[in-house]
């Protein structure tokens, strides 16, 4: 058996068994995938996949074990790898994050910045996407380090710590009638056509919790992933805009759009920094990890990257 042979496996399992995708993904061809994998089945002398003809169906029970033990043997060659980078290229190498457009465009360009004027060899890779995604490619060994604010303390597989909490704000052009209310109600937000996040995205759960308490049913006129996005279609009169408080922290006083706090209606969001579970952490990662958050320190990250419980208030 082969590494190859596990790639092989692991992405078939990945792609819902689908061999063409897995063969895409793989750079090879869908007859060498399925030879090695039945190459592996008899030197195992168990069936990993149930078929129908030439197509795999199902996982069978003995491939679920397999599975489980591939999926370990995979990220402990990825730890060699990372270790062996650690200690011949020293303070060089690929940072590759999983992030959001939110945690994207508007938390991480300062911390990245600090990362490259301490560490100039250390390429960064930026990958966005859906808090799930994020999740899904800290998994797969796509990203080393996630951020998001959905999701990611439920998924299995990740050790998550707590990064930062915020808030939202509401935006509404300058002649708005909202622009001269300091403490909007649920009741006047609902009465306007909103301009929000996808139901997935930057606390938007928070928002319909708090209108589904109160019992009103708002008009969401458009939703969109992009905070910028979102203030543009408030410029043109699309509705209220409700938005991360960062997205409006570096617009200009006295501009054309005026942004009001409604933490008292939606509660504070927690963003979350996240591994995968047993991953092995290079030095500059820590660095990076540690200037997230003041209480987020090296000794912290490790503990909880090897089971010890750590929790702690932002």
């Amino acid at each position: 058996m082969n590494l190859h042979q596990f790639k092989f496996v692991q992405e078939a399992a990945r792609r819902n068994l689908n061999l063409t995708e897995t063969a895409k993904a793989l750079f090879t061809s869908q007859p060498g995938i399925s030879k090695a994998i039945i190459e592996l089945e008899e030197e195992l002398g168990v069936e990993i996949f149930e078929r129908h003809g030439k197509r795999l169906r199902r996982v069978t029970e003995p491939g679920q074990l397999v599975l489980s033990a591939v999926e370990i043997i995979m990220r402990e060659v990825a730890n060699l790898q990372r270790i062996g980078e650690q200690y011949s290229k020293q303070d060089a190498g690929t940072l590759s994050i999983a992030t959001t457009h939110t945690q994207a465009r508007y938390f991480l360009p300062e911390p990245v910045a600090a990362l490259r004027r301490r560490f100039p060899q250390v390429q960064v890779v930026l990958h966005q996407g859906t808090p799930k995604q994020v999740a899904q490619m800290l998994r797969d060994d796509v990203a080393e380090l996630g951020l998001a604010t959905e999701a990611l303390a439920e998924e299995d597989g990740l050790v998550t710590l707590p990064c930062y909490e915020w808030h939202h704000v509401v935006v509404v052009p300058a002649d708005h009638p909202l622009a001269t209310v300091e403490r909007p109600t649920l009741e006047q937000l609902a009465a306007e056509p909103l301009v929000s996040y996808h139901p997935t995205f930057t606390g938007r759960t928070r928002i319909d919790a708090a209108f589904a308490r109160a019992r009103l049913k708002p008009t969401f006129a458009l939703e969109a992933i992009d905070a910028d996005v979102i203030k543009t279609y408030v410029r043109v009169g699309m509705g209220v805009g409700i938005v991360a408080e960062m997205a409006v922290r570096d617009d200009p006083a006295g501009g054309d759009l005026v942004s009001r706090p409604v933490g008292h209606l939606f509660g504070s969001n927690l963003t979350r920094l996240a591994f995968k579970r047993g991953a092995y952490l290079r030095q500059f990662v820590l660095t990076f990890a540690e200037s997230l958050a003041e209480r987020l320190n090296r000794t912290l990250i490790l503990k909880a990257m090897s089971g010890e419980h750590t929790e702690y208030d932002v």
